[in-house]
């Protein structure tokens, strides 16, 4: 019998695995009005005649779909289809079912975008170098030492600042110059989208500066430094050399001959071949970096001018002697290698030249600006990865051409319509190579694609704005999609973006390796064609490969040992900031309300707008209420709508008791379903809930409202037990459709449930006059006051029965009482 067994269990081994069905979304969200498609993929051959969206918390079917575009085969899938549910609008938490298989959780929202454009800012204080405010403290402070100048190598010069370029601390002109030129273009054109949370040295702390002004700010700085005076432009600090292991910035003591940690060298751009070591790159000319350096310039002196004058004024004299110095000097100028092959091969500098006209041009008026413009980007009218199939690394930068965007919306028609027309061909050739493919994706699995994949957004959506052509939108939300989890691989490419979903937890970056932090906002490299990743020197995977089935001409690996895919890149992440911004813009004109005037604190609503003099009250039970009728009385007399949550378990003991208080106009809603603590209270960030166990008892509370005849889209806000939680939960909350509120901190209102024997008790007269003494000290304009429906009867001293004389106080100091969901304005 054992034997047989064995036999069995053998012969079960050797059998393929089941085949398998996935549907991929868009794991951040979609705007209600924006093109909406998932994808079926199905390792067995599969017809499905539609499929069905259901709602996330009640699991009910809410519309059928029979919009299924088959797309054939793909990789290891015999079976893909495209699935349209572009024309449900309707804002909410959902899944798609199809051929038997559930989508992930995602939302429809006009939120769904925001705050996004200033998460990915995280990620570029995280690499700025100096100050660094991730560490609190600073590195790479004796740069560095000139090299390459005909007379003034070895010279020491100030040359800290700016961003590491990636998971390595090697600092480039082409990269930094890019990402300060995105952030401005992302901020001119959506400047609505930027909040101010931290300071100019990027430590917490509003400082009435827009954060990715701070950024760009600090970004130019070190722009300024690389081009100290006329004709003296450097390219790049350190070379390959720096790849000495997993190290924090702080403790970099790579010896570049002046010591371990004690400056690094300072590449003069010669306009030749250059290279230090075994290695050299295969420059031509200055070009390259003097447009890019100019158009920075041009249109920083423009954008700083309301925050910095002086420093613009002198911006604007920079610009255009850095654009002569590209006049001069044609041809590119290359990042240095050194003992490997590797570097940055761009090979185009005409882009970078029409741009720096073009803005030199929008700054000054002058015409000889525009006709070089022209007459530059004329040379390259399509920017050459654009339906390519292959490129070298970074070979032609940036990635997109903003110089024909801006030439397209100039006065002079003829010049408008030409370089319309060059923004129309690139697209056009990327739509080609993505005809037929499931996820609409014509873009190259070269190093750093997601950058490509940012690059092209970003064309699509100025094309579409400068010209109304809609030709290209299917494919542009794709792409907005193949970034936050539709594709084939079902992730994210951005670092925790959304909270909730599938993104990378294992990617290239020293922070990771050495355990002490993330990479919060930043966009990774993306997937690479397979003989790519098996030809790089270094590369492997260090675990089980969760991606194995999906892995086809292209792959992509969570492994902090693949740098091709999986390593953070700082310009990616700048670049995606405008298309960000530009979507949540969009769905701000989605929506009546389009000014956030709540107070926030880990993901959860704490006060509504701190400048009316609005108070909403809550009220909690778990298991009590003895303070219904003084409580409903109340609220009666002074024709206040209150709001209440209530656990599952209260639902279900006093059925009654709900239904008399939603019966009063009152809103009605959740405070879990069992009462968990979900996380430690000293250690906030310490989750003590799986997210299964959180959704289970969340789903298993709304079961119960819907018994009560509550339904889920009037029950949006969801109060924690004991009115604790963190970011996990807020985020779990967000992706069910829901948001977590909390009081406002400061009254002590909440310690209402408080009894004698207990070290925190408090007396109703204490209570109410710390709420009066704090009313005098601090107002309490948008404060959300928390008050127990019921209390233990050990405490005599009920607070509810203080209620009726605290808000006629309130009353005639001119509050008004309004139901948290309007002061929230959901």
């Amino acid at each position: 019998m054992r034997r047989f067994f064995a036999l069995l269990i053998l012969s079960v081994l050797a059998l393929p695995l089941s085949a398998e069905r996935w549907v991929r979304v868009n794991l951040l969200g979609y705007l209600p009005d924006a093109v909406k498609v998932a994808v079926l993929m199905s390792e067995d051959a599969v017809t499905p005649d539609g499929f069905v969206l259901h709602e996330a918390i009640s699991g009910a079917a809410v519309q059928r779909f029979d919009k299924v575009r088959p797309c054939g085969a793909f990789g290891q899938m015999q079976s893909t289809f495209r699935l349209d549910f572009s024309a449900f609008k309707k804002s909410g938490s959902y899944y798609i079912e199809a051929a038997g298989v559930k989508s992930p959780v995602f939302r429809i929202n006009a939120d769904a975008y925001d705050g996004t454009a200033d998460f990915l800012l995280n990620y570029m204080r995280q690499q700025r170098c100096g100050y660094n405010p991730w560490l609190k403290d600073s590195c790479h402070v004796h740069d560095g030492y000139i090299v390459c100048h005909p007379t003034r190598s070895g010279e020491k010069i100030d040359a800290t600042g700016g961003w590491h370029d990636a998971t390595d601390y090697l600092q480039y002109t082409t990269t930094s110059a890019n990402a300060v030129y995105q952030m401005m273009l992302a901020y001119t054109r959506n400047p609505e989208a930027f909040g101010d949370a931290y300071g100019a040295n990027g430590s917490a702390g509003a400082n009435g500066i827009p954060d990715i002004v701070d950024e760009i700010k600090w970004g130019m700085d070190w722009l300024c430094k690389m081009n100290p005076e006329p004709g003296m432009l450097f390219n790049q600090i350190a070379d390959d050399r720096d790849h000495a292991g997993f190290r924090l910035p702080t403790r970099d003591s790579v010896d570049y001959g002046w010591g371990k940690g004690l400056g690094r060298p300072v590449y003069f751009i010669t306009g030749q071949p250059e290279g230090l070591l075994k290695y050299k790159n295969h420059a031509t000319g200055k070009a390259s970096a003097a447009g890019k350096f100019a158009s920075c310039f041009a249109k920083g002196a423009e954008l700083l001018k309301p925050y910095y004058p002086a420093y613009a004024a002198k911006l604007a004299e920079k610009a255009d002697a850095a654009y002569q110095e590209g006049v001069k000097f044609p041809g590119v100028a290359q990042t240095a290698p050194g003992n490997a092959p590797y570097f940055y091969e761009e090979d185009n500098w005409t882009d970078d030249m029409q741009l720096a006209a073009a803005e030199l041009y929008a700054s000054t008026g002058k015409r000889d600006y525009l006709n070089d413009a022209v007459r530059y980007g004329r040379m390259e009218p399509v920017t050459p990865w654009m339906g390519a199939d292959s490129a070298r690394h970074y070979e032609w930068y940036p990635f997109v051409n903003i110089g024909h965007y801006l030439l397209s919306n100039v006065t002079d028609a003829a010049v408008s319509k030409e370089f319309r027309r060059n923004l129309r061909t690139g697209i056009d050739r990327v739509s080609e190579r993505a005809e037929g493919d499931p996820f609409l994706y014509g873009i190259p699995g070269i190093w750093c694609s997601n950058n490509l994949v940012a690059a092209m957004i970003t064309q699509c959506r100025l094309y579409r704005e400068t010209t109304g052509d809609t030709r290209y939108l299917e494919m542009e939300s794709a792409l907005r999609d193949w970034l936050f989890g539709c594709n084939p691989w079902g992730t994210s490419m951005v670092a925790g973006l959304p909270r909730w979903g599938d993104t990378p937890e294992h990617p290239h970056s020293s922070y990771v390796v050495k355990g002490i932090g993330y990479v919060p906002g930043a966009l990774i490299d993306g997937p690479v064609y397979a003989t790519i990743f098996n030809s790089l020197y270094g590369v492997s995977i260090t675990q089980p490969d969760p991606y194995s089935r999906f892995q086809a001409r292209t792959v992509y690996h969570d492994d902090v040992n693949d740098y091709s895919t999986n390593e953070p890149t700082m310009d990616g992440t700048a670049s995606l900031t405008y298309y960000l911004s530009a979507l949540q813009n969009e769905g701000r004109k989605e929506r009546t309300v389009t000014t956030d005037r709540n107070t926030w604190d880990e993901g959860g609503i704490i006060r509504t707008d701190s400048t009316k003099k609005v108070i909403s009250l809550v009220f909690t039970a778990a298991d009590k209420h003895d303070g219904e009728e003084v409580i409903l009385k109340t609220l009666r007399k002074h024709h206040i709508i209150g709001t209440f949550f209530f656990t599952g378990g209260f639902y279900r003991d006093f059925p009654e008791v709900v239904q008399r208080v939603k019966s009063e106009g009152h809103y009605v809603g959740s405070h879990s379903n069992n009462h968990l603590l979900y996380n430690d209270w000293t250690k906030r960030d310490s989750t003590l809930v799986t997210k299964e166990q959180f959704t289970t008892d969340l789903l298993d509370s709304y079961k119960e409202l819907a018994k009560a005849g509550i339904q889920t889209a009037d029950a949006p806000l969801f109060m924690p037990p004991y009115e604790w939680y963190n970011d996990d939960i807020a985020a779990w909350t967000k992706e069910l459709g829901l948001q977590v509120i909390n009081y406002t901190p400061g009254t002590g209102s909440n310690a209402d449930y408080t009894t004698p024997d207990m070290k925190n008790y408090r007396s109703s007269d204490v209570l109410f006059d710390r709420i009066m003494q704090y009313e005098k000290q601090h107002t309490l304009k948008g404060n959300i006051m928390l008050i127990h429906f019921g209390t233990d009867n050990a405490r005599t001293d009920k607070f509810y029965n203080r209620l009726d004389e605290l808000i006629t106080r309130l009353e005639k100091k001119g509050y008004v009482f309004k139901s948290l969901r309007e002061a929230i304005g959901m």
